[in-house]
């Protein structure tokens, strides 16, 4: 008589999640917690993303692929400490794959290289982490940091080649905060006058860059700079209230990440831009990588290219295309995909600016 076999989604969120499981064979009933266990180790949830896209995501790609499979996550709320005792609770506890977005990749090398020579397998998530991977998704990050750039540069128009800019980047600790700052540089540095003030965020905190952003106004004065850059949509909510505060109205920011308060940025036109990447392929092509990762099958239909970190080379990737999204694009990109409901966006603060865009 065959066994039942049901999913089990680990975090207590995901009980609140409607999962939609799928059939799977019972050939694995008596397989050991290795074989039925993924694991996903995500960062933090000051941005959005990570609680609402990429988790659910996650787990219910993993319920359609296996039946059987349990996923175990956890949070690390940006602490590299906390992701650390994570990690280890899952390989102490067996399981051999692990989707993994490091707080601090540099940290993470040594816990992930020590769990390789257990057999355990890493899928480097979102930020490549230093040590023995198995694979990286992620999204070309160097490009994002020049449609972040070029959008700067759009939204300066003709003002462009006087402006003075000011540029707020990602994490020092984040391994993808110095691509996104090298392909903005590449496109700003021959583009604008000059960048007049430049901080790497650490945590990427919205505080921090409010306070950073009041600092260089205070210094530099409302008229000292044309535009300003941030790494991200959460500093870029704290540099706005910055700027808000001073009376700077035209100094185009942008950010990314394509978060609701950013989208209703746009919409208010406190914002001028934010680059989505959409999280729906990144995070099931990861849950399907980390499944074939578990059942011994080739990942090379999923990975047509590589990246190299600092420790390791040609590890097979998938890197997905990004795109600037304005408040002139936002039916076509954001609302068409699902990422936010047009009646969520449009408060009634917003309804004016949402009338004139043509979104009620």
């Amino acid at each position: 008589m065959k066994a039942t076999l049901r999913c089990v989604v680990t975090s207590a969120m995901a009980l609140s999640l409607a999962v939609p499981l799928a059939a799977c064979g019972d050939e694995h009933k008596d397989a050991g917690v290795g074989e039925k266990n993924i694991g996903l180790l995500l960062p933090e949830n000051k941005a959005a993303r990570y609680e609402k896209f990429d988790h659910r995501i996650i787990s219910r790609r993993v319920s359609s692929l296996c039946l059987e499979c349990t996923l175990d996550y956890r949070n690390a709320e940006s602490d590299a400490a906390t992701q650390k005792s994570q990690f280890e609770a899952l390989v102490k506890k067996g399981v051999k794959v692990i989707i993994l977005d490091p707080v601090d990749s540099r940290a993470a090398k040594s816990w992930v290289d020590a769990a390789a020579k257990k057999g355990v397998k890493v899928v480097s998530y979102d930020r490549l982490v230093e040590g023995d991977v198995e694979a990286y998704v992620s999204y070309d990050n160097e490009k994002i940091g020049r449609l972040q750039g070029q959008a700067i540069v759009a939204a300066l128009g003709s003002r462009a080649a006087t402006s003075d800019v000011v540029m707020m980047n990602g994490s020092p600790t984040d391994p993808n905060a110095p691509s996104f700052k090298k392909g903005a540089h590449d496109v700003l540095d021959d583009k604008v006058r000059k960048i007049v003030f430049e901080k790497d965020v650490p945590g990427w905190s919205a505080t921090d860059a409010k306070k950073t952003m009041t600092d260089v106004i205070n210094a530099r004065g409302a008229d000292g700079f044309d535009a300003v850059y941030s790494a991200n949509d959460g500093m870029a909510g704290g540099i706005a209230e910055a700027l808000e505060s001073a009376g700077v109205k035209n100094a185009p920011l942008g950010g990314q990440d394509a978060e609701l308060p950013a989208l209703q940025r746009l919409v208010a036109g406190t914002q001028a831009y934010t680059i989505y990447k959409e999280v729906r392929p990144e995070a099931e092509t990861a849950a399907e990588i980390a499944f074939r990762l578990l059942r011994g099958k080739s990942i090379k239909s999923l990975t047509p290219t590589t990246a190299d970190s600092k420790s390791k080379s040609k590890i097979p990737s998938r890197l997905f295309n990004a795109k600037i999204v304005t408040k002139n694009n936002l039916e076509d990109t954001v609302i068409r995909d699902g990422v936010v409901r047009t009646d969520l966006l449009c408060t009634k603060k917003l309804a004016a600016s949402c009338k004139s865009l043509d979104l009620n």
